[in-house]
C-alpha cells in the first residue's frame, strides 16, 4: 500500500509505502525526517480491507479515482478541438477529425484505466494500491461537513485555537 500522509490540519507530511501484512505501527517519512505513528487497531475488516484511516483514526473514508497527470493535456486538446468546431469552419480538415478521434480514445482509456484510491475525510491522507471494499462509497458532502478542516478560518477562531494572543476589541486601548 502507498500512502500520502497528512496531519489533522491536512498539511502534507510525506509519502510512504508499506506492507499491509506486517502492519507497522511507525513509518519514517523522509520529507520531514520524522516518524508517524499508525493506528491499526480495528483498521481492517475480516477480509483485510481498510475500513478506517490508520493515520488519524477517522472511521470514515471515501473512494475516488486517481487520474494520471496526462488528463489535463487531454482536456486541453479536447477543448482546442471543440474551439475549432465552434469557430464555424464549414470544411474541417481530415487531420483535425483524426486528432479529435484520438483524443476521444485517449480520454475513454483514461477513464477506464484510472485506479481507485481511498481518502480520509478528516486528514485527507490518501491510500492506493490496496483492495477496496464494496461498502466504501464516493465522496459525500454531508459526511465531509462533519469533518471540517481544523485550520483557523478567521481571527476569532485563531484566538480560540490559541494562535493569537489578543482578542478583537471595538474599544481603543488607553
Amino acid at each position: 500500500m502507498r500512502i500520502v500522509l497528512r496531519d489533522t490540519q491536512r498539511r502534507l507530511l510525506g509519502r510512504t509505502q508499506l506492507d499491509t501484512e506486517q502492519r507497522p505501527t511507525r513509518v519514517h517519512v523522509d520529507r520531514t525526517n520524522r516518524e508517524v505513528m499508525l493506528d491499526w487497531e480495528s483498521a481492517t475488516d475480516d477480509a483485510g480491507h481498510l475500513r478506517k484511516c490508520i493515520v488519524c483514526g477517522c472511521p470514515e473514508i471515501f473512494r475516488e479515482k486517481a487520474f494520471p497527470q496526462v488528463t489535463v493535456l487531454v482536456i486541453v486538446l479536447a477543448f482546442a478541438g471543440a474551439a475549432i468546431g465552434i469557430v464555424g469552419q464549414t470544411r474541417i480538415p481530415p487531420w483535425v477529425l483524426v486528432t479529435m478521434a484520438a483524443v476521444l480514445v485517449v480520454d475513454v482509456a483514461i477513464l477506464m484505466l484510472a485506479r481507485q484510491r481511498l481518502v480520509c475525510y478528516r486528514c485527507r491522507s490518501r491510500f492506493r494500491d490496496l483492495p477496496i471494499a464494496r461498502y466504501h462509497r464516493s465522496w459525500d458532502r454531508a459526511t465531509a461537513e462533519r469533518y471540517p478542516s481544523e485550520q483557523p478560518r478567521d481571527r476569532e477562531n485563531a484566538i480560540e485555537a490559541g494562535n493569537l494572543s489578543e482578542p478583537l476589541t471595538s474599544e481603543p486601548q488607553r
